[in-house]
């Protein structure tokens, strides 16, 4: 068994996990060009997949991200599906759309986000990092949960989160920060991607008995078109934040990833058979992280549970399995 690092690309993994790629239906949300989940769907198309699912609220991006599918792999195949995650009403009209699909789902990428933004609301007034980071894609992955399920591989669910959990947990009685009067926009990041990695523990625990694989993951930090409106007083409030709170291995700074190392773990975590032993798991440079390593607030099943019932509420919708 092939063991990864920091160093190893997407490229190589892809290669590795070849069978495992062809012939599955893969879809992905956040495929902007020059974003992460674009260059992940670009490495895995010369790999022989059935289909390619770009999600995107852009669709003319989308069409773009498309275009350089089939320049890197000519027969790849793919389908344009446009996805606004701030908005339920469009969620709910593009899972109908998939859910009409002749194909079921193998693979679920949830790559979308947003980072450190000014303080904003969906359409439905909920915190837009949390809205759409989370809440979105906890609402789209549970009104397509049947074309999963019905995924002859048994499907996959991979969720992208970010070591950038560390800057705080969900904020159960006050997603919204105070109606934006305590808004911090890294500490609203953290609350996003913490609630990304209890989603995967969710999951794991609902439906891992029913075939269902789930897992979160850290990229690693890579430039990406996801930071353009960041400046560097922006990195220097994070740095700050880092201190006040303790995480000593940011304060020199980060050590950055290619491109391709960064869609390395999501290789890994969409199609590794090895995380099929790790359901609910957290991925970082293309390995399971330990328990032990991952912070409790994005690990615990108590938490998990909580999160579930304050995402029911605020889509207005219960999924029990």
């Amino acid at each position: 068994m092939a063991v990864y690092n920091f160093q190893t690309t997407g490229d190589e993994i892809a290669t590795n996990c070849a069978a495992h790629v062809e012939n599955k239906t893969i879809l992905v949300t956040g495929v902007t060009p020059g974003s992460l989940g674009a260059g992940f769907v670009i490495r895995i198309a010369k790999y022989r997949p059935r289909l390619i699912i770009l999600a995107s609220r852009n669709v003319s991006k989308a069409e773009k991200t498309a275009r350089d599918i089939v320049t890197a792999a000519p027969e790849a195949k793919t389908r344009i599906l446009e996805l606004d995650l701030g908005s339920q009403d469009q969620i709910r009209k593009a899972a109908l759309e998939v859910n009409a699909y002749q194909e079921n789902i193998d693979v679920l990428v949830n790559s979308a986000g947003v980072m450190a933004v000014p303080y904003g609301v969906t359409k439905e007034g909920i915190e837009s990092q949390f809205g759409t980071n989370h809440i979105g894609h906890f609402l789209f992955t549970n009104l397509i949960m049947p074309k999963l399920r019905a995924s002859e591989y048994g499907g996959r669910v991979l969720i992208v989160a970010s070591d950038g959990c560390r800057l705080g947990p969900v904020r159960f009685d006050d997603w919204n920060f105070d109606n934006g009067k305590t808004y911090d926009k890294w500490r609203a990041y953290g609350q996003a991607k913490s609630a990304n990695m209890l989603f995967a523990v969710s999951l794991a625990q609902k439906l891992g008995k029913k075939g269902l694989l789930a897992a979160s993951m850290h990229p690693g930090v890579i430039s990406t078109n996801l930071g353009d409106h960041l400046s560097e007083e922006h990195f220097k409030e994070l740095a700050q934040i880092d201190r006040d709170i303790g995480n000593r291995s940011t304060w020199d700074g980060f050590t950055w990833k290619t491109m391709d190392q960064g869609v390395a773990t999501y290789v890994f975590g969409a199609f590794d058979p090895s995380v099929l032993e790790h359901n609910g798991s957290f991925l970082s440079d293309s390995q399971v992280v330990p328990p032990t390593q991952v912070w409790c607030w994005g690990r615990d099943p108590v938490d998990a549970e909580r999160l579930w019932k304050l995402s029911e509420k605020l889509v207005g919708q219960q999924f029990e399995y």
